[in-house]
């Protein structure tokens, strides 16, 4: 392995629910969810019958064929999406996800020049990269695909001033997740809306780490009342099964054909079956209610202990700390609790599964509550 990853001090050898069992026998409550991908936890029997099922009857085929699991997939996410996004392009990650999309920005408008939010992040690819806050210092590439600039994260003023008719999009993740958390504001949001459909931009909503579910509804911009030329998810969408989606509406779908777009594994069958399980078991277990239920609980319990307030929404929230977030992450971790740090160096990220469930967040209180103060 390439020596790129630093590693927690513990090693999962199985997982059940909320819990990962170590090669030790500890058993930790993962509130991180595999960085927001576990949304149903582990071995939820629709999802695994779903993949035991599908991979015993067709493991692979490529897009040069029609599947029936892949037209209900994408059936259940265009339904489940913002009204007026009626079309999917199914890939394998988030920056893949996020790549085609700029793409199809610039060939949509026929412009180079990309508009991004201060903060946000969007991938390590050549595009999803060039879109990040503060790339350069591992982007690699010798030129990036088109021209960039960042507006100030809730400068409304700013936003007004920069998306012109020179811009082909802005893409935008409606809580910015490795920020910490950070829940942009409705009104700078209805701004990027109104200022992009008024220039002939395309406004892009990266929900890789917000959307199917995290936000107590199956995307965040449905919160905000805001409908997106353009939406992007992963993560969750498959629930361990490398899966991410394009969707749009029609007036963006008339400019591709066959052969404008392309993939290999994206909307194989065995990634199409779990997204169908992922979005059957959300609906049918009413888990956005239980996201928006857990997401009231923590936030009336756990300001405690390091924690002085909470941002974000859903499960998708940042626990903003008095002292550096990676001590909290490791005291908690003590407490057989796993959850994730941000770039910003004072927030502790929840990323739990939407299965949550109120003896966790009760869990979490306590551990909190016994962490002793920064200065003791």
């Amino acid at each position: 392995m390439l020596p790129v990853y630093g590693h927690l001090p513990f090693v999962p050898v199985r997982a059940a629910g909320c819990d990962i069992i170590t090669d030790d026998g500890r058993r930790i409550l993962d509130l991180y969810g595999g960085h927001a991908v576990a949304a149903l936890g582990y071995g939820h029997p629709r999802l695994v019958e779903a993949i035991r099922r599908q991979s015993g009857n067709l493991l692979f085929q490529s897009n040069a064929v029609a599947l029936d699991v892949r037209a209900t997939a994408a059936e259940k996410l265009v339904a489940a999406a913002p009204e007026g996004l009626t079309r999917a392009f199914f890939v394998n990650s988030g920056a893949e996800a996020n790549e085609n999309a700029l793409r199809m920005a610039c060939v949509a408008t026929g412009r180079r020049k990309v508009l991004a939010i201060a903060h946000g992040f969007h991938g390590r690819t050549a595009a999803a990269g060039a879109v990040t806050w503060n790339s350069d210092g591992w982007y690699g590439f010798p030129a990036k695909p088109f021209d960039v600039d960042f507006i100030p994260r809730d400068d409304v003023g700013q936003a007004i001033e920069m998306i012109q008719d020179d811009v082909a999009g802005v893409i935008v993740e409606p809580v910015q997740g490795v920020a910490g958390a950070y829940d942009l504001a409705t009104g700078f949001l209805e701004c990027l809306r109104e200022q992009t459909r008024r220039h002939g931009a395309l406004l892009i909503a990266d929900e890789v780490q917000s959307g199917i579910g995290r936000s107590g509804q199956y995307f965040a911009v449905q919160t905000q009342g805001i409908v997106p030329d353009v939406l992007t998810s992963a993560k969750s969408l498959g629930g361990g099964i490398p899966a991410g989606a394009v969707l749009c509406g029609e007036p963006v779908a008339a400019h591709f054909g066959p052969g404008s777009l392309g993939t290999t594994f994206g909307g194989g069958p065995l990634a199409a079956a779990a997204i169908v399980a992922v979005l059957e078991a959300i609906e049918s277990e009413a888990l956005l209610g239980n996201v928006r239920e857990r997401e009231i609980q923590i936030r009336e319990h756990c300001v405690t202990g390091p924690v002085r307030k909470i941002q974000g929404s859903g499960l998708l929230l940042g626990l903003v700390c008095d002292r550096p977030a990676r001590e909290v992450r490791d005291a908690l971790l003590e407490h057989d609790i796993l959850t994730g740090t941000s770039a910003d160096p004072n927030v502790v990220r929840i990323l739990a599964p939407l299965v949550l469930a109120s003896g966790h967040v009760e869990h979490l209180a306590q551990a909190l509550e016994s962490i002793p103060p920064a200065d003791a």
